[in-house]
């Protein structure tokens, strides 16, 4: 499949040949998350993977509180040896909507089943001060245009106030891939993914904000299944990231399997970040995307119009295939690059 998959370089930046082939550069991004035990596996790609230089993480309340969230980003940091990452705090809740969290997955601390570096211990990673808009925006306008990427893997909240405090790093931006919707699948509600429908204002502002934007949603990551192969491939590694990622699978296995039926968890953030490193594992579709406000029952469904030829003026598109053996061999890779640093 990986020769059959096709990347659409939305942006001006996006370093397309002439041939429609795509040429191999690091991306910085500004990664916002909510660890989350798939954020953990993003957070340990985008650290790990040469093709990828991690700028910032900033985290947003999502699958639990902010202050747990924020906890479990630095501590996966430390982890991971990534101290010269800045990590800014950033919303607490939706820009209009009551708190939810998804406790039902990730526990009350938001990873549970794996074990993290006690915040006082030596060398663990500190908070920065800025809040996460903040930190976005001075990220994006200290870089030339078209050399940050916005990575968020959360609730859109920090992504969607940056762009209105400040709108000009609407054209700064290289472009926005993002962790949520699905154009045919929900699981927050029949036709709603958790990301969006947590704060559907804030996902609305950012989809439609004109810049180029890369849906990598629930038809995607459903397909980024953690089997017992996978699992099998991790312990083999016998190191101490190998260990914590073992930790992730195995908890994260047991909420889903309880919660949703599913035999294997699907880890959906790395999606993301195969995107970016590996443009040729997701088949990427043009097409407008447009967030419910106001269904009585369709609130937050990401609404993607799939009729026709894709539209090639559109800035919004869909992941829809994954090559799954080769994101899995880009996360083999990176458990063994940290155990080895």
């Amino acid at each position: 499949m990986r020769g059959e998959s096709t990347h659409v370089t939305l942006s001006a930046a996006g370093g397309a040949a002439a041939d429609g082939s795509v040429a191999s550069m690091t991306r910085k991004i500004i990664l916002d998350c909510d660890p989350g035990h798939d954020d953990a596996v993003a957070l340990l790609l985008a650290h790990a993977n040469p093709e990828i230089e991690l700028l910032a993480v900033t985290t947003v309340g999502g699958n639990q509180t902010l202050d747990k969230v924020t906890r479990n980003a630095l501590g996966v940091l430390t982890l991971l040896g990534a101290t010269d990452v800045p990590v800014s705090a950033g919303c607490t809740r939706p820009l209009l909507r009551e708190v939810v969290v998804a406790a039902d997955i990730h526990g009350e601390s938001g990873l549970d089943g794996v074990d993290l570096p006690d915040p006082g211990s030596p060398g663990h990673v500190a908070l920065d001060g800025r809040h996460a808009v903040d930190a976005i925006i001075e990220t994006v306008m200290a870089h030339e245009p078209g050399e940050v990427t916005l990575v968020p893997t959360g609730p859109l909240t920090n992504i969607a106030l940056a762009l209105r405090k400040e709108p000009r790093i609407v054209e700064r931006v290289r472009e926005v891939v993002l962790m949520g919707g699905g154009y045919h699948a929900g699981n927050a509600s029949p036709v709603a993914e958790f990301n969006v429908i947590v704060d559907p204002e804030a996902a609305s502002i950012v989809i439609g904000a004109g810049w180029p934007v890369v849906m990598v949603g629930l038809d995607l990551t459903h397909q980024a299944l953690a089997t017992a192969d996978v699992a099998e491939r991790v312990a083999a590694i016998d190191s101490a990231p190998a260990r914590f990622v073992g930790q992730l699978i195995e908890a994260f296995g047991r909420a889903y399997l309880e919660v949703a039926g599913f035999d294997a968890p699907p880890v959906h953030d790395p999606c993301t970040l195969a995107y970016l490193i590996d443009p040729s594992l997701v088949r990427v579709r043009r097409a407008p995307i447009t967030v419910e406000l106001r269904g009585e029952f369709t609130t937050g469904m990401t609404v993607v119009d799939l009729r026709g030829d894709e539209p090639q003026e559109c800035p919004t598109a869909v992941a829809t295939t994954l090559d799954v053996d080769g994101f899995w061999d880009l996360v083999i890779d990176a458990v063994e690059r940290v155990g080895r640093s």
